[in-house]
């Protein structure tokens, strides 16, 4: 028997799809939106057979229109809106911060007259807690990003495109929060902060060009990058499985009122391309040639902790979960496993 039907959007997304598959395993049936439903076909043929038939996909071409959502809420239980415009490229902030925003409005105004809905939880983001300008050096969920809409408003289209990013995560959880002060639903609101998210992909790339942006660390250094010009050029190297981040959202499903009004900072270690490479070469002695020895244990701390300079503390996800961070050489492994076949 179903657990109840959950609403997943942007469902072919990396954390959506791997979320959709942790709530199918879980025994949910699952609705998916897309934009259009030939882009979730790879999705469709990487599910199980026997879960796929508890999968159903919705087209919302767009997500800013009013009653975008109407369709895909009916019967809906809980609610997992991921669908966000997600990228560190951008350049005119304003189509960002609108999809951004209207976006998760646009799925609150049609969860509030359903209802059927138990649980909402919006995937937000470490982009909405770090703020470039702080001074502080530890950071956990009472914490704001504060500056990025300000420098968006002063700078423009001149603006760079991680705080375009940073900004739209900020301003769509803000008018997350803002709508449950004015409106009062029902159901229960909760929003997850991930830092960057690594791991296994439930639909294997097209191409290694293809792969998830945040997990490129790993196969820049599986496949020989220079240490230097691996990963995310001048981002501080924050990850958490996406595992974690699926078994988050299905608690905050199954918990609405343990996670009612709150925030939950996902940061499980800090890796620069160094660790990857050591925990590498260790599993695979055979591309100790191809993988860039540089100086093993050097800029980082044992077991991957957070160094002094910048702490991210996500420890209240495991205080309230019950459930620790998957190991980052699990979360390593797992993966290069997982898309070898395109490396």
């Amino acid at each position: 028997m179903s657990k109840g039907l959950a609403l997943i959007t942007g469902i072919n997304g990396y954390i959506a799809a791997r979320t959709a598959l942790t709530f199918l395993q879980a025994g949910y049936r699952v609705r998916g939106t897309a934009r259009s439903l030939s882009s979730t076909k790879a999705l469709l043929s990487s599910i199980p057979a026997d879960l796929a038939a508890n999968l159903e996909i919705v087209e919302v071409p767009d997500i800013t229109i009013p009653g975008a959502f109407d369709k895909a809420i009916k019967g809906v239980t809980t609610v997992a809106h991921l669908a966000s415009p997600v990228s560190l490229s951008f350049t005119d902030p304003e189509p960002v911060l609108t999809a951004a925003v209207e976006g998760a409005l646009r799925v609150l105004e049609s969860a509030i007259t359903e209802p059927s809905v138990e649980s909402f939880i919006f995937m937000s983001s470490i982009a909405a807690i770090l703020d470039s300008e702080s001074t502080k050096t530890s950071f956990d969920e009472s914490d704001w990003n504060n500056s990025a809409e300000r420098i968006v408003k002063e700078l423009g289209t001149n603006t760079p495109g991680h705080i375009i990013y940073s900004a739209s995560k900020t301003a769509a959880e803000r008018a997350v929060w803002r709508f449950r002060d004015e409106h009062h639903p029902k159901f229960k609101i909760a929003a997850i902060n991930p830092v960057f998210v690594a791991g296994p992909p439930v639909v294997l790339p097209e191409s290694k060009e293809k792969i998830h942006g945040t997990t490129k660390l790993i196969s820049d250094v599986y496949s020989g990058t220079e240490l230097a010009k691996s990963g995310v050029p001048g981002a501080f190297p924050s990850y958490v499985d996406v595992r974690d981040v699926a078994r988050v959202v299905l608690f905050g499903a199954e918990n609405p009122e343990r996670v009612n009004g709150e925030r939950f900072l996902l940061s499980g270690y800090h890796v620069p391309a160094q660790g990857v490479a050591d925990v590498l070469r260790e599993r695979y002695p055979e591309r100790e040639g191809m993988i860039e020895r540089g100086e093993p244990g050097k800029g980082y701390e044992k077991g991957f902790g957070y160094p002094k300079e910048r702490f991210f503390d996500g420890s209240k996800v495991v205080r309230v979960t019950g459930v620790g961070y998957t190991p980052w050489e699990e979360t390593v492994v797992d993966f290069v496993e997982s898309v070898k076949g395109i490396l």
